[in-house]
């Protein structure tokens, strides 16, 4: 029996990069355990993160933020605001701010023909660690 003794590369790798608190996320997301835990696991990351449980309270908060450079909002929110429409105030009001959306539901709920609208960024629930390096 022939043994492969070459080193194999882990599949989340050995450097996990990291997170500047200059950098600031802010969270958009209406599920008490998925928010703790998406806030967790940046504040890890070295990220500083600021939260919201639904559209309107993260508008007041970016109001209130001096710097955020990162939204990171699930797609479906409660509150009269979608994360689309989130980021789309988000996008009128400070242009450079980036988005990342986040769903549990099947990728076709953003997903148009097989593909995520221009500029769009989309991680599925459940995510890992890794995914959010």
């Amino acid at each position: 029996m022939i043994e492969d003794h070459s080193e194999k590369e882990s599949p989340i790798g050995s450097h996990v990069p990291e997170g500047s608190p200059e950098e600031t996320i802010l969270v958009v997301e209406d599920n008490d355990d998925v928010r703790s835990y998406s806030v967790d696991i940046l504040r890890e990351l070295g990220y500083r993160v600021v939260e919201a449980h639904d559209g309107p309270s993260a508008l007041r908060l970016l109001e209130r933020q001096a710097r955020v450079d990162l939204v990171f909002t699930d797609v479906v929110l409660p509150g009269g605001l979608t994360g689309a429409q989130v980021a789309a105030e988000v996008m009128k009001r400070r242009p450079n701010i980036e988005v990342l959306f986040t769903t549990g539901y099947a990728r076709s709920a953003i997903v148009h023909h097989g593909r995520l609208d221009p500029g769009l960024q989309l991680i599925t629930k459940p995510f890992s660690y890794a995914a959010c390096r």
